[in-house]
């Protein structure tokens, strides 16, 4: 451990990183499992003195990890002189040791501002996980509720979500952050949590006669469906229902939902509004949400629509159309049998999805056709996929002639299709071929697991 021989701590672990602090706290009291020995190598190496007073900063912090909780707790009264110690302080206050955890947190409480709380706000919130860590968490609130708009900017930004949802609160509960503010916030973010936050806040302080113009359109646009639902659903309150209809047909079945509330609200029905789109077979403006949205609120009459809609010229479409079917329990496998070659990955997916209950009523010679190298991927994904609920003979047939198959993925899955195959009751009339089969997948198996599975199929060894 370089910190043994004075290295300073900034060349030594990324000062910046929680994760690094954390480790050290750990790696200085570690054992080396493979020596007989019950210290730590460095100890061995070159002890620390029983003075301490002397010991500079590398040396002093590991004083402050030091398994004796004496060492560790006078290191902490010296750590004072020492701010960039201040992490391993942090630390400390959630030490096992009483009289440890109670000094440091006195220093704590006593050396952090507002500028260093940003910096340690992440390692605070880890620790703050920890069996007595909330104490720190506590101090770092109350710092920080006294910061400024400003000062709490580079929070926001932080990549450590916990971090930002922490700041994000301590701004809406200090009405930091105006309406307008929050809900770029909300569209902004990635974590859900704090897309939650901020636009409920934003909607919250907004009072009837208030401006939504400038709040609801980030959220209406914001790329996340949670966001964007928040945005739909204030529509009504912002007089403004009308507009709802535009997300009738939305990608996300939230926003959908959320819009079909509106518009109901407003006296309109969304199914007719579904239903005259999903008429209009030759649309190429037709969005694929409008006919899974059809599917959501309508009846099992309205599949009639979406029969038509296989042979649409968008994939999108054709793929909502089969999802749309499945939701109205209206699948016939004949008629969805030959999407199963659509161009579409899309839609071979969900017509996969919906013939899976219907499997072994296809016919297996024209599905293991499908799982040729000269099919595309998608499909001969598919066609395995359906081939492997059916089990049986079959089953393992694909999955054998899957096993050189040029993309590696789906030869993991064939391998491991394999390797849970059991033959059914049916198998034992073709034990030759089971035989000839496993003998071509025998890397998959143990010596022993191999004639296992040969004596279930009935093969004689």
């Amino acid at each position: 451990m370089r910190l043994v021989g004075g290295a300073p701590l900034r060349g030594t672990l990324d000062v910046a990183d929680p994760s690094d602090w954390l480790a050290l706290d750990a790696g200085v009291r570690e054992v080396a499992w493979y020596r007989l020995q019950s210290l730590p190598e460095w100890e061995h190496v070159d002890p620390l003195p029983a003075d301490l007073t002397q010991l500079g900063e590398s040396r002093l912090a590991l004083a402050l990890c030091h398994r004796d909780g004496r060492i560790r707790q006078e290191a902490v009264g010296r750590a004072a002189r020492y701010p960039g110690l201040l992490p391993l302080v942090v630390i400390r206050c959630a030490d096992w040791v009483g009289p440890v955890r109670e000094r440091a947190r006195q220093l704590l409480c006593e050396s952090l501002d507002v500028d260093s709380a940003r910096d340690l706000a992440p390692l605070i919130l880890r620790v703050g996980r920890r069996d007595r860590g909330a104490f720190g968490v506590d101090v770092l609130g109350q710092v920080l509720r006294r910061a400024s708009h400003g000062q709490l900017v580079a929070l926001f930004a932080d990549p450590d979500r916990v971090v930002r949802r922490f700041a994000y609160r301590l701004a809406v509960e200090g009405r930091l952050l105006g309406p307008a503010e929050l809900s770029r916030a909300a569209a902004r973010d990635e974590d859900t949590v704090v897309q939650d936050l901020c636009a409920t806040a934003a909607l919250a302080a907004l009072g009837d006669g208030d401006a939504y113009e400038d709040v609801l359109p980030p959220l209406l646009s914001a790329r996340h469906p949670r966001t964007r639902s928040a945005g739909v659903t204030a529509l009504r309150r912002a007089g403004w229902s009308e507009r709802a209809e535009l997300f009738l047909s939305d990608r996300s079945a939230l926003v959908r939902a959320c819009a079909r509330y509106v518009v109901r609200q407003q006296g309109s029905d969304p199914v007719a509004w579904y239903r005259e789109r999903c008429t209009a077979l030759d649309d190429l403006e037709l969005l694929p949400g409008a006919v899974i949205g059809l599917a959501e609120c309508g009846d099992r009459a309205d599949a009639g629509l979406l029969w038509p809609l296989l042979a649409h010229p968008t994939a999108g479409v054709r793929a909502r159309a089969v999802a749309g079917l499945r939701a109205l329990d209206c699948v016939e496998a004949k008629q969805l049998q030959p999407l199963l070659d659509d161009p579409g990955a899309g839609v071979v997916r969900e017509t996969v999805v919906a013939l899976l209950p219907s499997a072994k009523e296809l016919p297996a010679d024209w599905l293991l056709e499908r799982t040729g190298s000269e099919r595309p991927r998608h499909v001969r994904a598919g066609a395995f996929r359906l081939l492997d609920a059916r089990g049986g003979i079959v089953a393992l047939r694909a999955a054998v002639g899957l096993l050189e198959d040029p993309d590696a993925k789906l030869r993991s899955w064939a391998g491991q299709s394999v390797q849970r195959w059991h033959p059914s009751a049916d198998v034992r009339c073709r034990a030759a071929e089971v035989g000839e089969l496993l003998d071509r997948s025998r890397h998959l198996f143990s010596d022993h697991v191999l004639r296992r599975r040969k004596w279930e199929a009935g093969v004689d060894s």
